[in-house]
């Protein structure tokens, strides 16, 4: 899907000045915003960025301090299974 935007013609001239690769910027700000409210997931974000690894995503991710919602009751469940797999 293309989308286009319309700005005034200051403001993006004054954008495109602090990042060289405007549309790439607007890209990588709507897949942190989605992923931050939980609308896609960090393979949809390797999919919209192209990225050619997880890895390469995930420090994205880590540099945008865009964090996995991972809660303590999440990490009990995940302890709880990996205690059961190891103990069959």
């Amino acid at each position: 899907m293309q989308i286009t935007i319309e700005l005034p013609e200051e403001i993006g001239h004054q954008l495109q000045q602090q990042w060289d690769n405007l549309p790439q910027k607007l890209l990588e700000s709507l897949a942190l915003e989605a992923y931050r409210k939980g609308m896609i997931t960090s393979a949809q974000i390797q999919t919209m960025l192209k990225f050619s690894s997880r890895w390469q995503t995930e420090q994205f991710l880590k540099e945008h301090q865009a964090y996995l919602d991972y809660t303590e009751e999440d990490l009990a469940n995940d302890l709880e299974t990996l205690n059961q797999l190891l103990s069959e």
